[in-house]
């Protein structure tokens, strides 16, 4: 972890090189994240709650989602351009170093502009927390954990896969953004609200619904079932055979040429 540490402060201290571009786009990243925020207030202007969920339980489920998917902008962004690593031929040259593979990736970018989308999310959450009348115990305070947690874990996991298939398809598919970007937008609302076609789509095959839907009904006293606070261990498992995939396609590849 030294190492990556490492990483990060030199990525930090070359993105500082140009201090007002960086400025700028820190802005433009904050009024962004804040155009989503707007929309869902604005929504709750027309309606009270949407299938039972009030604006204080969709932003608890926006809040979580967008600190995961901007966590890993920031601290897996070599993943999420893996890609490029082997376009380039530079996945050659660290496969040659006596280092963790997945590790040298992630040393590889990092893009601390969306710091700002990381610290707003979390701004969200504690609006979000103040407002609701929650029955604090240890297994809230636990599933709270865990909901943070297994955010990041399930956008780490989909980088992993669609880093994976570029091992077969050399330049990475568009079709990666419906599972990420495209996957954030529809799980930070309660995925309760859409058709059962999405729910179990987004349960089952990529268990966005583990998240922040089922803890959340526990969460919020929707559901008195202590099951429901642990049910996040579910991404945590999710995340094994992402790994596997990955250094099974690491097994099979050969150099791109470049």
């Amino acid at each position: 972890m030294k190492l990556y540490f490492k990483a990060l402060g030199l990525h930090l201290k070359s993105e500082l090189e140009y201090r007002s571009s960086f400025i700028i786009s820190f802005l433009s990243q904050i009024l962004v994240f804040f155009s989503y925020y707007f929309i869902i207030v604005a929504l709750f202007t027309k309606f009270s709650n949407i299938k039972g969920f009030t604006m204080y339980e969709v932003l608890l489920c926006f809040s979580i989602i967008q600190f995961g998917f901007a966590f890993n902008e920031v601290f897996a962004r070599g993943i999420d351009k893996f890609d490029k690593l082997i376009i380039d031929g530079e996945f050659d040259r660290l496969l040659l170093r006596p280092k963790n593979i997945i590790l040298q990736v992630l040393c590889n970018d990092s893009d601390f502009i969306k710091v700002s989308r990381l610290i707003q999310a979390l701004i969200v959450l504690v609006i979000a927390l103040i407002n609701l009348d929650i029955s604090w115990n240890i297994f809230r305070v636990i599933c709270l954990l865990l909901m943070l947690s297994s955010s990041i874990v399930i956008f780490f996991s989909i980088f992993l896969l669609a880093a994976s298939y570029c091992f077969i398809t050399i330049q990475g598919l568009e079709v990666r953004n419906v599972f990420t970007d495209g996957g954030k937008q529809m799980a930070q609302y309660p995925i309760g609200v859409f058709k059962k076609g999405f729910v179990y789509f987004f349960t089952i095959i990529i268990p966005y619904g583990f998240v922040n839907y089922y803890p959340l009904m526990y969460f919020v006293g929707k559901n008195n079932s202590y099951i429901y606070s642990f049910s996040p261990i579910i991404v945590f498992v999710y995340l094994i055979p992402c790994i596997l995939v990955f250094y099974s396609g690491i097994r099979k590849y050969s150099s791109a040429g470049s």
